[in-house]
């Protein structure tokens, strides 16, 4: 056995996981959420890169919030209940991947295939027609799918609803390893530029494992609207922007529940 290479990496999951790493969830938390953090100074180019090791765990604390209502009013309707988690995801998250959504759909429907005219879109901040029409029907399959699974997963809905999240912002680290950024100075240069990519797709690995386990058809819908979203980012734009990575949030959510009530676990 090489000891001084096992040292060596054992202090990098140190240096990930301990004070560095504390400070690295902080700087996730307070891009992905508008949940309260603690102040964060001096921040370099690889603590932004390391907080992306942090979205899914930052995922799993949106999933536990967002079954809180499950646990509290456990006689309330399952249609009440999901209109509640829907209005909780949205201002947990701030609307954040929700602008990505409308932003993407304006671009990607509004630019008409035109690359240039597709970029001015996505800098333009006001919403158009078809951005408010994604909007409003991942939102929709969102609740009915949650009311769905209310009515007729049972205590298997809590798990389901927990990782959808998780599954969410997973996929925004698939995105980082496998397509190129386009903005030079954007949110997600440094962060793309300095990832750790071996600690990357372990976790990747691991939170890969842990879908199919929960359930193999809602990872599949999710991974199948992956490939789709990411073929339009290739064949528009010719990589992605921090507005495609939102579209990609909320998109891959949703499927990830569709496919679980479509075809069950």
């Amino acid at each position: 056995m090489d000891f001084n290479r096992l040292q060596q990496r054992l202090h990098a999951i140190k240096s990930t996981f301990g004070c560095k790493g504390c400070k690295a969830f902080m700087l996730a938390l307070a891009l992905l959420t508008r949940l309260p953090t603690l102040a964060i100074n001096d921040i370099k180019p690889q603590d932004s890169s390391r907080s992306a090791l942090f979205y899914p765990l930052v995922g799993l604390v949106i999933g536990l919030l967002l079954y809180l209502p499950v646990l509290l009013f456990t006689h309330a309707s399952p249609m009440v209940l999901a209109a509640i988690i829907i209005t909780l995801w949205s201002v947990i998250t701030g609307g954040l991947h929700l602008d990505g959504l409308a932003d993407s759909s304006d671009a990607w429907l509004g630019g008409m295939g035109d690359e240039d005219k597709i970029h001015r879109i996505l800098k333009d901040p006001l919403v158009g027609t078809a951005g408010v029409v994604s909007i409003v029907c991942v939102l929709l399959l969102k609740f009915v799918t949650l009311t769905a699974l209310l009515e007729k997963a049972g205590d298997s809905a809590g798990w389901f609803i927990i990782f959808a999240p998780i599954v969410g912002r997973s996929m925004i680290l698939l995105l980082f390893m496998t397509t190129q950024y386009i903005r030079e100075q954007g949110l997600a240069s440094e962060i793309v530029e300095h990832l750790p990519v071996r600690a990357t797709w372990q976790i990747l690995t691991v939170l890969g494992v842990l879908s199919v386990m929960l359930s193999f058809s809602g990872l599949v819908f999710a991974l199948i609207g992956f490939w789709l979203l990411r073929r339009m980012m290739l064949n528009y734009i010719s990589g992605f922007t921090g507005d495609t990575v939102g579209a990609t949030v909320e998109i891959t959510e949703m499927l990830w529940l569709l496919g679980i009530v479509l075809l069950g676990v």
